[in-house]
């Protein structure tokens, strides 16, 4: 028997799957992952099929392996970009895991829950920065106050504890995923190139100059993981950034550079609305790149890049408390962004 079993819940998302890796690396622990269909890859974890909707299904499953030592709950409803999420679903999907784990409790010793910083209500307009995790809750709808108001109930009457991070925009080296910002940039300052245009930033004055932060995928594994195993993280939640901030007006001239293009100012638009007739010009960039043939919209998704691009506020986490609980690297998010990059470069997916 592994000294540690993890249940990863939601193992091929943004973030289930990173966790799910990182743990693999490691000795000592055997992972499994739970949701509804399989992985299409090999993967890193071994998979357990269950319907998070359906709270029998779940318990079927979680009862078919060995006793969990750590879950990392990390699904999520479907929802709109921009849009408030659904409370009632997320709540329900948490609760059929929590009854489920319940079933094999005796080894049960921490469970963790993935949040974001829409907790602070960052989708919404201005709020205070740097965000501290115990700022007052927003007053609008928020599935995760519901989430966590669930799992530290649950805890107060259980042996095992619990903890919750906060990650800002999280990017990472993922094909099978188009809501992630790099890839939104690559394929729009591609397009533009196509075009012969400069790379004008898709939003406001105010937007280019506002600071902003990311959270590499990579790195918020290892500091969930970390969270999830030490005793000084027990029972809390956790801003998890790179620990720096930029300015697109700083970072937006480098991302020209990298596609030796001229840089261009502010110009607000939608880039979904203006995406919409881009498929032919992307099929030329492929052609001409020798890229793989994929459709547009599977490559990033235009949606988020407008939620993204409207911030006309601030966006900044103090990471204080995790670096008092003992977690203290960080990461360097332009060059993590110009990494990732040259990655799907590498790849074959975006163009030089």
């Amino acid at each position: 028997m592994a000294d540690r079993v993890a249940l990863v819940i939601g193992p091929t998302g943004a973030t289930g799957a990173p966790i799910a890796a990182a743990l693999a690396r490691r000795t000592g622990w055997r992972v499994y992952g739970l949701s509804r269909t399989a992985p299409s890859r090999c993967a890193s974890f071994t998979h357990i099929a269950a319907d998070l909707t359906d709270p029998e299904s779940c318990r079927r499953a979680v009862t078919s392996i060995e006793p969990v030592t750590h879950a990392f709950f990390a699904a999520r409803a479907p929802f709109r970009e921009g849009g408030v999420e659904d409370v009632e679903g997320n709540v329900a999907m948490l609760a059929a895991t929590l009854d489920a784990l319940s079933a094999r409790s005796d080894r049960l010793e921490h469970i963790h829950l993935l949040e974001g910083t829409k907790w602070y209500g960052m989708h919404l307009g201005p709020y205070p920065t740097p965000s501290r995790e115990d700022d007052p809750r927003h007053s609008s709808p928020n599935f995760y106050y519901d989430q966590q108001d669930l799992l530290s109930a649950r805890a107060a009457d259980a042996r095992w504890s619990w903890s919750a991070s906060r990650p800002s925009y999280i990017c990472d080296f993922a094909p099978e995923r188009s809501r992630n910002l790099v890839p939104v940039l690559g394929a729009y300052a591609a397009i533009c190139r196509e075009l012969n245009m400069r790379l004008d930033f898709p939003g406001t004055a105010a937007g280019y100059s506002v600071l902003s932060e990311l959270s590499d995928a990579a790195y918020l594994a290892e500091a969930i993981i970390f969270i999830s195993t030490h005793s000084t993280a027990k029972n809390a939640a956790f801003n998890v950034t790179n620990g720096d901030s930029f300015r697109w007006s700083r970072v937006w001239p480098l991302l020209a550079q990298w596609f030796e293009m001229p840089c261009g100012v502010p110009r607000p638009m939608k880039l979904a609305k203006w995406m919409e007739d881009k498929g032919p010009v992307w099929d030329r960039v492929v052609a001409r790149h020798g890229l793989e043939r994929r459709p547009l919209e599977t490559v990033a998704s235009w949606e988020f890049a407008d939620f993204v691009f409207e911030k006309e506020w601030d966006l900044l986490a103090d990471v204080g408390r995790l670096r008092r609980a003992g977690f203290n690297a960080c990461v360097d998010s332009i060059a993590m962004l110009h990494n990732q990059l040259e990655k799907y470069r590498d790849a074959g997916l975006l163009p030089r």
